[in-house]
Parts: structure tokens; sequence; C-alpha cells
């Protein structure tokens, strides 16, 4: 049952906005009020009203004077609560941080603020970014699917994703790890983009600092909108680069990944090849294809990264912020969610760094050849596959972990949730969730694209096709 409003798309209220249609005073006070009347969805948690409609009155006596204002003048939008914004706590979900003030802004937000665009608030997420669920557990709130309160949003961008498809706000802030962004942006029906990360240097497409981190090799900030053509401006502006344009479809090889294919909910599976039919059918060509080693590859370089990582990462980003007082151990004390506490512990654990070694040096490596190869032996623009291998999971507040059932087989959450987008995260790729389609019982079901890394801009002209062949009656 759905719980929220109507998403909108950021194109159409900018479109308002410039036009006079619409003030900023008036569209910001809408936002106030669905943030209030959707609080049980727990999207946000913190919320600046009188500040955000300051700036929204701003912006109106601007546009009455006649002065040039920029693209996303006076557009609300959330920022994920582990990203940086000066004078605003990052709590990143975890009472340890509850009070701790960012003294920087990172670059990505302050492009968007830059370009006029108003912060409504921080938005919720699974507690320090560990997990994929948003399923928060006391003093911190869960956040609820839009689509159905009893479901997970996914994460740990779950709180940016239901204000956006509530239609709280139109475009927001997330962070890609494992899947963080592409995970709810599918699950909620909304889209999202993991720019390119690469293995360091000039590849990474969006400046790193000011993120509480988890994994510098992994972690990216990264836009969620209701469409691709909301991403494209967002990206636009975030890289100072022109907006893309939907590419032609005909010829466009497209690889369907075996592995990424398997054990696959049978209605996601019939909606996501319902899409690729009608791609086909508008002149692109499906490649299948296999993939030998991936899964092997993968699973030696995840894990060992991501636990590894973050001790050196966190206090890093803790100093930063004038807290090196704060030992990870405190923040371990403090930790509500029974899945992030059992992920620190491994963390914290003096162990041998030999696995981490052993997934930079050489597994990381084989994993990016095995996709590179593909993508060249093959002549494919993208890979495309299930965001998510299910629907949103019902929210199960009795198990850390949970499990679900597809084609009467048991499966761990976790793990089948980031099935499909961790992959293509540690090997620094860049991966586009959109909208596929609703299941009978009205839940969303999302496709990705994953492509080269440095293929951002090709990624997003692909997608705006697609999202016009899916919103195209049939």
């Amino acid at each position: 049952m759905m719980s929220g409003g109507q998403t909108m798309r950021m194109t159409e209220q900018l479109r308002q906005l410039q036009s006079g249609e619409q003030t900023a005073e008036a569209m910001m006070a809408q936002a106030i009020g669905r943030a209030e009347a959707l609080g049980h969805l727990n999207a946000f948690l913190a919320v600046a009203p009188d500040k955000a409609l300051e700036a929204a009155r701003a912006v109106d006596l601007a546009r009455r004077r006649g002065a040039p204002l920029p693209v996303l003048a006076g557009l609300p939008i959330g920022v994920k609560d582990n990203i940086d914004v000066q004078g605003w706590a990052t709590t990143g979900a975890t009472p340890a941080l509850a009070q701790l003030y960012a003294r920087q802004t990172t670059p990505v937000a302050q492009r968007l603020f830059d370009a006029g665009a108003i912060l409504l608030g921080k938005t919720n997420l699974h507690e320090l970014a560990f997990g994929v669920t948003n399923t928060n557990f006391a003093p911190v709130p869960m956040t609820r699917n839009p689509h159905d309160a009893g479901r997970v949003t996914g994460g740990s961008s779950g709180g940016t994703a239901a204000a956006i498809a509530a239609g709280i706000v139109s475009a927001g802030l997330g962070t890609d790890t494992s899947g963080s962004i592409r995970i709810p942006a599918a699950l909620c029906g909304i889209a999202g983009l993991r720019p390119s990360v690469g293995i360091g240097g000039r590849a990474r497409r969006y400046a790193a600092q000011g993120l509480l981190p988890i994994s510098h090799s992994n972690d990216t900030a990264g836009p969620m909108a209701a469409s691709v053509a909301d991403l494209a401006l967002l990206d636009a502006v975030i890289t100072g680069t022109d907006p893309v344009r939907a590419r032609p479809l005909a010829g466009l090889r497209l690889g369907l990944p075996d592995c990424f294919w398997a054990e696959i909910d049978p209605e996601v599976e019939q909606l996501c090849r319902a899409l690729i039919d009608r791609l086909a059918a508008a002149g692109a060509e499906p490649i299948p294809l296999r993939l030998p080693g991936l899964r092997e590859a993968w699973r030696q370089v995840s894990a060992p990264v991501v636990l590894h990582e973050p001790r050196q990462d966190i206090p890093a980003w803790l100093a930063s912020n004038g807290r090196a007082d704060l030992s990870m151990a405190e923040i371990f004390r403090q930790i509500a969610n029974p899945d992030v506490r059992a992920a620190f512990e491994v963390v914290l654990a003096d162990r041998p760094d030999d696995a981490y070694r052993a997934a930079i040096t050489v597994h990381r490596p084989k994993l990016c050849r095995i996709y590179a190869d593909a993508f060249r032996d093959k002549g494919l623009a993208a890979l495309i596959f299930p965001t998510v291998p299910v629907p949103a999971p019902r929210i199960d507040t009795d198990s850390a972990f949970g499990t679900l059932m597809i084609d009467g087989t048991e499966r761990g959450v976790f793990e089948t949730l980031i099935r499909n987008t961790d992959p293509g995260a540690n090997a620094g790729l860049p991966g586009l969730s959109l909208p596929a389609g609703t299941t009978r019982d009205g839940l969303p079901v999302g496709i990705e694209l994953d492509g080269p890394v440095g293929s951002d801009r090709d990624l997003l002209q692909i997608g705006l096709a697609i999202e016009q062949v899916a919103s195209a009656p049939r």
C-alpha cells in the first residue's frame, strides 16, 4: 500500500520555478508539509524548515528583481547523513556521532548548493552505511518504503530514496560503496547513479572528500532522482559539463551476464526481460554473456576491502572534523544495530593484513580484467541486469540479518541484495539503476547498466533512451 505522495520529476519542478508557475517558498513549504505528513517513513533524520524557507524566499526575491539565477535555484533536496554539510551534524545514523558537526561541505554537495539547490534536511541511512536494508534499531529510526511501509527501502541510502519516492523532494544525494545508491533506487522505484571510481587517481568522477567513510577504494557520493533525465542534469551540475541526450538504440550492444541473471525472483526476471525485449524491438542488441571467474574474484575482494579500510579511513575523517579524540572503540560501544556491530567486530579485530593485500594487488586487478575483456571482446556498450534479484523484502525486526525465499530456496537478505551491485563497485565501474516496472503487489523493480570505467556519460545517454522506451505506451 502506498504510504507517500506522487514522485516528482526534478526537471518539472525546475520548469515551474523558472516559469513563475510556482514560487520557491511555496515549493519549499509543500516539501516541509510532506515531510511532516509522512514522518512515519523516517526518511529524514534532521530538517531545518525555517532555514530552508528563508533561502527559498531569497530565491524568489532575486527572481522578482530579475537577477540571473543558477540552474537549480529554489529546488529542495535531501542529503544523506553521512555526507558533510558545514554546520550540520553528520551523524551516520549512529549514537556516537549525534553531535559531530561538519567543518566543511563535501564538494559534491557544494556544487549543488552553488547551483541554487536548497537543503531541506539530512536523510536517513542504515547505521554507519554498513547495511543494505535501512532497518535501524532504536534509538535511530528505521526508514520505511513509501510503496509499502512494511517493507525495507534498501540501503544504505534508503532515506534519500524514500524522500524522493514519497514526493517529499525530487532529488538528493546518497553514497555507494557496494550498492547503497542503486539498491534503494531499485526498491523504491527511482533512478540512481554510482559514478566511476576506478582504482584510484583520475578515474574517480566525483570528489571523495567529506564523506563518513567505509572504504576509500569503493566509496563515492552520487545523485538520486525520479528519472534518468533528472540524474543527467544533476551529474552535469556536479561535474561542470553539459547534460547528455539520449543516444539511438539501433545497434547498441548490451551484455546479459549469466551470473547476474541467476537466482532471480520470477516476477523480477519477467519484468526485466520484458523491458529488454522492448529494447531489442527498438534496435538494441542483447548479447548473452558468460563471465567465468567473476564471482570468485569478487568474493576475494569485497569483504577483505570493506572490513579492513574503515580502520584507517574513519579515524582520518574524524580528525578532519576535529574529533580525533573519538575512538573507533567508542563508536563501536554505542552501535545500535546488531548487524553493524557484528561487522565492526571484524573491522576492529587484530588480524593479519594478508587477505587485504591480496585483494588489492591480485584479486581486484583480476576482477577489473574480467570486466574489461568482456566489454572489449564483445563490443559492449554496457552490461544490463536486474539491479536487485528480488522486490523489497518485508521489514524483519526479529533478525539482524534476515532471510528471504527465491523460488523455494532460502537466501540471506544482505547477500541477495548486494549480489548484482557489489561486483561492479569493487571494479570501480559506473552503475546506473532505473525503474523497470512494478510487481503485481505494486513493488518497484529496477534494472541496472554497468559500463567501463569512465563511461558515465555514455551510461546516462543509454539510460535516457531506455527510460523513453520504458515509459512509451505499449
